[in-house]
C-alpha cells in the first residue's frame, strides 16, 4: 500500500482525535501503528483505550509536561529530539504502517525542533509508511510537502466561558 503524509494542524480541536482515530481505523484493518507524541506527558482517556490494541499500537511521550507556562529548557529540547530519533526508527524499522508524531508541529512552533527536522522526517518517510504530524502551527514549507492537510478551525468552544476539560470528552 502507497503511504502518504497526513497533517491535522489549525487552532481548533480535534488534530490528535482525528489523529488516534486514524490509528484505530488501522488496527481494525491490521495494521500496526506507532504514536509518538510530543509536548505531552500525562495520561489521557484516549491512550488508556489504546494501551488495550497494545498487540498493534505502540505509544510513547516525548514531552516533560506543559510549555506553555515556561520558556524551553535544555531537557524540553532533548526530550523533542527523543522523539524525533524515535519517529524516525518507527518509520524506518519496517514495523509500523502508520507513524503518528502528535505535537510535532507544536514542537516545531516552540523551538524544540527546527522545521528542517519535520521536512527530512516526510523525506525519510518509506513510500508504505503513512505519516500523520499534528499540532497547531504547522510549518508553510511543511504544508506544502503533504499530501494530505486539514485545518481544525475553532467556531466556537465552550472552554471560552471557562469550562475547563472534561474527563472522557476532552481529556
Amino acid at each position: 500500500m502507497q503511504g502518504f503524509v497526513q497533517v491535522y494542524t489549525g487552532d481548533g480541536k480535534g488534530k490528535t482525535t482525528a489523529a488516534l482515530g486514524l490509528a484505530v481505523r488501522a488496527v481494525g484493518a491490521g495494521l500496526r501503528v506507532y504514536v509518538g507524541q510530543f509536548i505531552k506527558n500525562a495520561e489521557y482517556s484516549e491512550l488508556n483505550t489504546l494501551r488495550h490494541l497494545s498487540e498493534s499500537i505502540a505509544i510513547e511521550q516525548y514531552g516533560l509536561g506543559c510549555m506553555l507556562v515556561h520558556a524551553p529548557t535544555r531537557e524540553d529540547i532533548d526530550a523533542a529530539r527523543r522523539g524525533l530519533t524515535a519517529v524516525d526508527a518507527a518509520m524506518a524499522s519496517g514495523a509500523f504502517e502508520v507513524v503518528i508524531a502528535d505535537e510535532i508541529n507544536v514542537a516545531c512552533a516552540l523551538g524544540l525542533l527546527a522545521e528542517e527536522d519535520l521536512l527530512g522526517l516526510m523525506a525519510r518517510r518509506p513510500p508504505a509508511v503513512e505519516l500523520v504530524l499534528t499540532g497547531r502551527g504547522a510549518p508553510d514549507a511543511v504544508l506544502a510537502r503533504a499530501d494530505l492537510v486539514t485545518e481544525m478551525r475553532s467556531v466556537k468552544h465552550y472552554y471560552e466561558r471557562g469550562i475547563a476539560a472534561r474527563k472522557g470528552i476532552e481529556g
